[in-house]
């Protein structure tokens, strides 16, 4: 007869399986996470919604005053109409641009126009604040198409940057250097201020995020990052080549 000798303890330890039942939320806690998921639906609807009642509301201070008294509903109507302002602008809008669309509108608007080019200083404004609109309204000027990463304001330190087009002109016959390339470097949270630097195209690291992705990740200051999936691309990869849209000039 073979002695077995005693059982081996930590081997019946290993077929011990304890299970412990997940610790429940206390009915506090559980009223605390329905808040804040009310909050999370809520917050971006609320502040929306304020800020168009807001923005209606200048129209409406802006405008209504300016219609003829024997033409403003308010006058006929027990109540006030808001938005009225704006369904105003909007038509009177409409009504410009359909004006502006036959040849005599042309004319006269070609006309203004060179009125205004003679104005040293409404000049300026005027040539600046067209082709912002032509960019943003119509898409036909020059915009951002990609989004880079830049070391600033020291080594190891990164910015990220819009792209606008590669240097022409004179600043790219002047400037040392070759291939080089536009960037504006936007302030956080408010990204229409910042600093628009040229530099060599190999100190840029494009990134595959989109201008509207990047605007987001500016805006939210750093808290709201686009998905990604982790490929080819990245800090350690080569710098794809710079898109430059057909006929732009920075």
């Amino acid at each position: 007869m073979t002695d077995k000798g005693p059982p081996d303890r930590n081997s019946a330890t290993e077929q011990v399986e304890i299970v412990l039942p997940a610790p429940k939320a206390s009915p506090g806690r559980r009223v605390v996470n329905w808040f804040l998921a009310g909050l999370v639906l809520t917050g971006p609807i609320a502040i929306t919604l304020y800020l168009a009642w807001t923005v209606i509301g200048w129209i409406d201070a802006a405008i209504v005053p300016l219609i003829p008294e024997r033409l403003n509903p308010a006058n006929y109507l027990p109540f006030p109409i808001p938005g009225l302002g704006l369904i105003v602008s909007l038509v009177v809008i409409t009504a410009i641009g359909f004006f502006a669309a036959n040849f005599i509108g042309r004319s006269l608007f070609h006309y203004g126009e060179r009125i205004v080019g003679r104005l040293p200083v409404i000049s300026s404004i005027y040539n600046a604040l067209k082709q912002i609109f032509d960019t943003l309204i119509t898409q036909r000027g020059t915009s951002f198409k990609q989004v880079g990463l830049m070391e600033y304001p020291r080594k190891g330190v990164w910015a990220i940057v819009l792209i606008a087009s590669e240097a022409r002109g004179e600043l790219g016959h002047k400037i040392p250097g070759e291939d080089l390339i536009g960037v504006f470097m936007p302030t956080t949270p408010n990204p229409t201020t910042g600093f628009l630097m040229f530099l060599p195209r190999e100190d840029v690291i494009i990134l595959d995020m989109s201008v509207e992705e990047g605007a987001k990740l500016i805006i939210s200051a750093g808290l709201v990052a686009p998905p990604y999936v982790p490929g080819q691309s990245g800090p350690g990869a080569p710098t794809p080549k710079l898109t430059t849209p057909p006929n732009s000039s920075l």
